[in-house]
């Protein structure tokens, strides 16, 4: 039966999988200032650390949308925990550019195979009306891994040092593949679940049938909007942000990067609620999240010097705001794509947020270079700078979302389904004036 006991222990178990992935995913972030004296290298290079991880993922998602499609989220599950503990101990053992660079492209590989694996399982083992939900606390829950690299990973790298560090996260990795592979389940009938045999014909069909529907171009656009200014402060960013920019100590910038993960876990089921009860404002939703962002960024990029701790705070949540604002996108592919082809158009919208996250991180750290000749020597103003080409990706997107929105609703209209405008909605409900929003 969907939505049972057996349901949600299923996917507890995809959750600590995705939990772990986003430990090895976000522990550069946290090692950031540490790996520029371990490999003695400036901020562009250890920004291409974490672009090349990420473009490895992006790259990846929709190959592995299409075997997900084929062999089911079991079997890419712990493949993807075992090749990401791997990245982990070569991170280990390397004092290398060379070895951290194939590290990162193993975690990054590993990730690519784990969260759209996950989510899959969903609306196999949940009721359609829990899905939206359900999908929200997949993302927002999975961010935990977060925490677990912003205090416990930060701490073993501050005491027992480097090599200790990427050992236990390695060994985390190994310890959840085994568990996966025990207990995960494809659906509620058959523990691995594949579908039909894969053809050069079919991965093309789907692919092109995936891709032409506007509403699943407006899920990546989605992705890619609201995701990524949360990506790069956790993934890279953030810390050194905090600390060389802000002058704030490591303690209280783990603090901060906890509390973007809380504020995500507590937004991320309201924003699911709000979904399943407004299917219809789901863009109207995703651009209040990035306006957060936006007026966030903007209060701290134009405060005189070091913003105050709590303008720092402010910020932090509307970031936090980001990763449930994403989730939204993996709803537009679950609508607007059936079910043999959902790994496929979650793959694409998968790959929005990460492409917009990786030129940003690499245009961050360029930026900081050029201000300071390549060294870790940074002040408020670099950071001010280098934060301020957030707004030049965001604008990119923002232009997506209304372009492939108008183009998904004429699909709908076609299809007999028709969405009225939001203000004749508040008009009708006595929000507004219809003066006001210009109809008088």
């Amino acid at each position: 039966m969907q939505g049972g006991a057996r349901a949600w222990a299923v996917w507890a178990v995809g959750l600590s999988a995705y939990v772990v992935a986003v430990l090895h995913r976000t522990s550069l972030g946290v090692a950031g200032l540490d790996a520029q004296h371990r490999f003695a290298i400036g901020a562009g290079a250890l920004a291409s650390f974490a672009v090349l991880q990420l473009l490895v993922y992006a790259g990846l998602q929709v190959p592995v949308g299409l075997l997900l499609d084929r062999f089911g989220s079991l079997r890419l599950v712990v493949a993807g925990a075992l090749v990401m503990a791997s990245g982990q101990a070569l991170m280990a053992v390397t004092d290398g550019v060379g070895g951290a660079v194939t590290a990162r492209i193993l975690v990054g590989a590993g990730d690519a195979m784990t969260f759209i694996s996950v989510l899959r399982l969903v609306p196999q083992w949940f009721p359609s009306g829990r899905v939206p939900v359900v999908t929200q606390l997949t993302g927002i829950v999975g961010q935990v891994g977060q925490v677990l690299s912003a205090v416990p990973l930060a701490a073993l790298l501050a005491g027992a040092g480097w090599t200790t560090a990427f050992v236990c996260a390695s060994a985390t990795g190994f310890f959840i593949a085994i568990v996966a592979a025990v207990a995960l389940h494809d659906t509620p009938e058959r523990r691995v679940s594949s579908g039909d045999t894969v053809t050069l014909r079919r991965l093309g069909a789907d692919l092109a049938a995936a891709w032409q529907h506007p509403g699943t171009r407006l899920g990546l656009w989605t992705h890619f909007t609201s995701q990524f200014p949360g990506t790069v402060f956790a993934l890279m960013w953030g810390y050194p942000f905090l600390v060389a920019g802000e002058g704030l100590s490591r303690g209280t910038a783990s603090t901060l990067l906890t509390l973007f993960v809380l504020v995500g876990m507590v937004g991320g089921p309201l924003l699911g609620i709000l979904v399943q009860r407004h299917p219809m404002r789901r863009s109207w939703l995703v651009l209040g999240v990035i306006a957060a962002n936006g007026l966030g960024w903007g209060l701290v990029l134009a405060w005189p010097g070091r913003a105050p701790l709590a303008v720092v705070v402010l910020l932090v949540i509307a970031l936090g705001l980001g990763g449930p604002g994403s989730m939204i996108a993996f709803e537009f592919a679950r609508t607007f794509n059936p079910p043999h082809r959902l790994g496929t158009a979650t793959g694409i919208v998968n790959v929005g947020g990460f492409v917009a996250s990786l030129l940003t991180i690499m245009l961050v750290g360029l930026i900081l270079d050029a201000r300071t000749g390549g060294r870790a020597d940074y002040d408020i103003a670099d950071f001010k700078a280098a934060m301020a080409v957030q707004y030049a990706i965001g604008a990119i997107g923002v232009a997506g979302i209304l372009r492939t929105r108008r183009l998904a609703r004429q699909r709908m209209a076609a299809e007999g389904i028709h969405v009225r405008p939001l203000r004749e909605i508040l008009v009708e409900r006595g929000w507004f004036s219809a003066e006001r929003l210009g109809k008088g």
